[in-house]
C-alpha cells in the first residue's frame, strides 16, 4: 500500500536532512512526499507596512525554492517507488500541516529538530512540540545531520499502564521492512507489576509475538530522558518508538524542565505515534 508523507520544510540544510532520512527509511516502499512550506506574514516579518508585491514576492520565492526541492529530490532519489509533490501554504505551520494531513490522507509526518535559525527556541523546539501534541498520525523527528542507518535495534518505553493494540503497527511495520529487533524498555522504582500493568504485559507479548522482540526492565535512578538515551547507547538503539496519550512517557518528559536534552537533542530518530484512545 502507497505511503503518503509530509515533508514541513523551511529549506534549512536540517529539513533537507530529515527528508533525505525518510527517502532512505522508505527505499523500498511506494510513497508520495509532499513538502509542505508554510509562510505566514504574521510570523514571518514584523513589518508594519506589507505592500502586495512584497507578499507576491516571497511567495514566488517559495514557490522557486519548492520547485527546486522537487527538482534536487527527484535527481538526488532516482526511486521508481518515490514521486513528490509540492504545497505553499499562507497558514502558520501547524494549522498547514493539520490541513495537509487531512486533505492527502497523510500516513507520516517527517521533520527535522531545529529550523533554519537552529535556535533553542525552535527545535525541538515551538515547531516540532506543537506537532507531536497534536496526535493527528505518526511523526517521525529526525535529529540534525542525522546519517541514515537501518533500523535493526526498536527501543520502545513503555510503563504497561494501557493496553495496546493497532497503535503498534507502525512498529511491527518497521521491524518487518528491516527484520528489526523490538526492544521494549520498562522504567520502574517496583519490580512488581500491577496486575493491570501484568494482563499488558502478557496482551503485548501476544501481540508481538510474530515478531523478535524482548523485555528490560531499567531502575528509576533519573529524569525519564536521561534513563532513556542510556538505554539507547547501551543496546545501540537506531530508533526510538513512543506512544502518545494523556500522562504518558512522551508526555512526562515534555514537561520535564530539562526538556531539550532527549529529545530535544535526540540521539537517534524518534517516532510518536498517536494514541487511538
Amino acid at each position: 500500500m502507497k505511503k503518503h508523507i509530509v515533508l514541513p520544510t523551511d529549506f534549512s540544510d536540517n529539513a533537507w536532512s530529515a527528508a533525505v532520512y525518510a527517502l532512505k527509511l522508505y527505499a523500498e516502499v511506494e510513497c508520495k512526499f509532499y513538502f509542505l512550506h508554510a509562510w505566514s506574514v504574521t510570523t514571518n516579518t514584523t513589518r508594519t507596512y506589507i505592500t502586495a508585491n512584497y507578499v507576491d514576492s516571497v511567495k514566488d520565492d517559495a514557490w522557486r525554492q519548492l520547485a527546486e526541492l522537487k527538482e534536487m529530490s527527484e535527481n538526488a532519489d532516482s526511486n521508481a517507488n518515490h514521486s513528490f509533490e509540492i504545497i505553499l501554504s499562507s497558514d502558520k505551520l501547524q494549522k498547514a500541516i493539520d490541513a495537509t494531513v487531512e486533505k492527502y490522507s497523510i500516513d507520516l509526518i517527517v521533520m527535522g529538530t531545529k529550523g533554519a535559525s537552529k535556535t533553542k527556541e525552535l527545535f525541538f523546539g515551538s515547531n516540532t512540540v506543537n506537532t507531536l501534541k497534536t496526535n493527528l498520525c505518526p511523526i517521525l523527528v529526525v535529529p540534525d545531520e542525522f546519517d541514515f542507518i537501518e533500523p535493526k535495534q526498536i527501543a520502545f518505553p513503555t510503563d504497561f499502564n494501557r493496553f495496546y493494540g493497532e497503535e503498534l503497527e507502525p512498529i511491527k511495520y518497521l521491524a518487518e521492512l528491516y527484520n528489526s529487533k523490538i526492544r521494549i524498555v520498562h522504567i520502574t522504582k517496583n519490580s512488581k507489576l500491577t496486575s493491570t500493568q501484568d494482563y499488558n504485559l502478557s496482551m503485548l507479548k501476544v501481540y508481538l509475538e510474530n515478531h523478535p522482540h524482548t523485555f528490560h526492565w531499567m531502575p528509576d535512578y533519573a529524569k525519564k530522558h536521561e534513563e532513556i538515551n542510556d538505554f539507547i547507547e547501551e543496546l545501540d538503539i537506531d530508533i526510538l518508538v513512543m506512544i502518545n496519550y494523556k500522562h504518558s512517557l512522551i508526555e512526562n518528559i515534555m514537561n520535564e524542565p530539562v526538556v531539550h536534552k532527549i529529545g530535544f537533542h535526540p540521539k537517534v530518530p524518534f517516532l510518536v505515534i498517536p494514541s487511538k484512545a
